[in-house]
């Protein structure tokens, strides 16, 4: 890798795509030249951003098995195997230990880390052969810090950031950038204006963040990176 400027990369695969983080992402992916596919339970709701990218749409259940490996048969139809993958979905269950309903903590795991196995797998059977590519997994303050009333959430963090580690250690020396990004901090969006422009963070700052990752040399990969607001006491 000589040139800096640009990814080293030709098509990328967001998973979990929809306002915020996922589509600043794919905004800037595709001013960087990539191929993207966006995928989401509702396609109807990537209509816009679609045609803004020029992205292909999927609509996929990123927790069944059998769903994410068909994802990836239609992805390598129309996109071409990705060669970046990113896994953004995550579900919160927020209550008393005593009181939250199992049925649901378990439907929020399945989303947020066994749904983010699913991808990692798929993209490492593709990118393993080839011997290059860059799995990116969304994590939030809660892969770090287990909060009151959340605790469905931070496990299903905690878990995703434990499978980025054993992926970039396993899958580093393939040649396959394995990185994870601690959000921690509310995302700036129409829902969740910033009175205070610096008190929370913008997507499009957080894309540019992961935009920059793509570009490392592999002599000097980050696998873990943590964003907050300026102004956070920490």
């Amino acid at each position: 890798m000589t040139d800096h400027n640009t990814p080293p990369y030709r098509t990328a695969l967001i998973i979990g795509a929809g306002v915020g983080i996922s589509a600043s992402l794919a905004r800037a992916l595709s001013r960087e030249g990539l191929k993207v596919g966006l995928v989401a339970r509702d396609a109807a709701k990537l209509e816009t951003l679609a045609r803004e990218t020029g992205a292909s749409v999927f609509t996929a259940d990123a927790s069944q098995p059998a769903a994410v490996a068909q994802l990836f048969k239609e992805v390598d139809e129309r996109v071409g195997e990705p060669d970046v993958v990113v896994y953004n979905p995550s579900a919160r269950v927020h209550g008393p230990l005593a009181e939250i309903d199992p049925a649901l903590v378990r439907d929020a795991l399945s989303i947020t880390a066994f749904g983010g196995f699913l991808a990692v797998q798929q993209a490492a059977k593709r990118m393993i052969p080839r011997g290059r590519g860059a799995i990116l997994l969304t994590g939030a303050s809660a892969s770090i810090k287990g909060f009151a009333l959340s605790s469905a959430f931070a496990m299903g963090k905690f878990a995703l950031r434990g499978l980025a580690q054993s992926a970039a250690r396993e899958l580093g020396p393939k040649g396959i950038h394995v990185a994870h990004f601690i959000i921690d901090g509310s995302v700036r969006s129409a829902r969740r204006p910033d009175p205070s422009p610096d008190g929370t963070l913008n997507p499009d700052s957080i894309a540019q963040t992961y935009v920059d990752v793509l570009k490392q040399p592999r002599d000097a990969w980050s696998h873990e990176v943590d964003l907050r607001p300026w102004v956070e006491s920490f």
